[in-house]
């Protein structure tokens, strides 16, 4: 079991500690809800250092990436951020992915957890290119400082003004007093904020810092847990649960990064696919009556015929309702279908939504 840099300072906090993709992670502090709601009004602090990083480099670092990935890279500019994923020879996703443009001929991509390596062997068999590659996983650490607040309650930490960046691009500056720090407008929450990418040896630093400088906003410490239900109530994929080696980006919802002005691996049959229409589709859907959705969970017709299965689903903290994700067959996927989600043996009703779930 590996531990972030900030793994003893979760424990001095009394952090619920359980395994997640391998590493020692705080899933809660003080409860789901209550982190979910400082999130959403005013702001929190994730440590997502579990995650991957990757540097790409070289005069075939973007022709590597248009390769292996889905959307186009090509549209990157120095300072920009883009949503992507690995497709997979058979039609599925190997995982999702963010890659930022830091330089010309130079990239950072940023992958789950749980497919660390699983990534890291996928794009170097794909790399006849001599693109150098380099695995900086082990010496990173990420705080996702997400809510409405974060950007008031941390200029003071920054010279560069923080609420100019805007949303998926990003800035290499000063942040809590050490430099080459990457300060990211991306995030799970759907709260607006920041990801910080910055050495291992300044992580408690930074953390600390933060907090400081967070106090008057009223701060907290967030777990696993909520960056799950806040990210469910923004509709957002969680590989491993909606998305996987199986599900194709277009079933997914994720056509828009499917981009087939380019090839990249398994585009034509990606590109027959969205032809041809798929025939099952990621649906956001709410429960009709008070009851809680859970993953693989049987989605059923009106007459009991099973046309699905539930990938995500919680009790949403915002919304005080169930609400969930799960793949139909697409003639039961229209925005207001009438669905039901078979729980223990009960045959609940649910109806097909638009997300995000929460606005707002």
């Amino acid at each position: 079991m590996k531990n972030t840099a900030l793994t003893h300072i979760h424990e001095g906090l009394g952090a619920k500690m359980l395994p997640f993709a391998g590493y020692n992670m705080p899933i809660l502090y003080e409860g789901v809800n209550a982190e979910h709601e400082t999130v959403r009004n005013t702001v929190g602090v994730f440590d997502v250092s579990h995650m991957g990083e990757f540097i790409l480099s070289g005069p075939n670092a973007l022709a590597l990436i248009q390769k292996v990935t889905s959307n186009d890279a090509a549209t990157l500019t120095i300072g920009r951020a883009q949503y992507s994923c690995l497709p997979n020879n058979e039609g599925g996703i190997v995982d999702d992915l963010i890659i930022y443009k830091m330089k010309e001929e130079q990239y950072l991509l940023v992958v789950n957890a749980s497919n660390i390596d699983k990534d890291w062997d996928w794009i170097s068999a794909h790399n006849d290119l001599g693109v150098e590659m380099r695995n900086l996983s082990d010496d990173y650490s990420l705080l996702a400082i997400q809510g409405p607040k974060a950007v008031e309650a941390m200029q003071s930490l920054s010279s560069i003004d923080l609420g100019a960046i805007t949303y998926y691009h990003f800035e290499v500056a000063d942040f809590a007093g050490r430099d080459n720090v990457i300060i990211s407008a991306t995030g799970y929450t759907g709260s607006g904020g920041f990801e910080i990418y910055c050495k291992n040896e300044d992580a408690e630093h930074i953390w600390n810092k933060v907090f400081e400088a967070g106090a008057s906003y009223g701060i907290k410490p967030i777990g696993l847990a909520a960056r799950d239900t806040l990210r469910l109530e923004m509709g957002f994929c969680l590989y491993g649960n909606d998305i996987n080696d199986t599900t194709s980006p277009l079933e997914a919802g994720l056509g828009w990064i499917t981009k087939f002005n380019k090839e990249f691996t398994n585009s034509e049959n990606l590109k027959k696919q969205k032809e041809a229409g798929v025939t099952k589709k990621l649906v956001a859907f709410e429960m009709q009556e008070r009851s809680v959705p859970r993953h693989d969970y049987e989605i059923v017709d009106a007459t009991g015929t099973v046309i699905g299965v539930v990938t995500s689903g919680t009790m949403s903290p915002s919304m005080n309702k169930g609400i969930g994700l799960g793949y139909v067959t697409t003639e039961n996927s229209t925005v207001d279908s009438d669905i039901f989600i078979r729980i223990r043996k009960n045959d609940v009703a649910a109806k097909v939504v638009k997300l995000p779930f929460y606005k707002k």
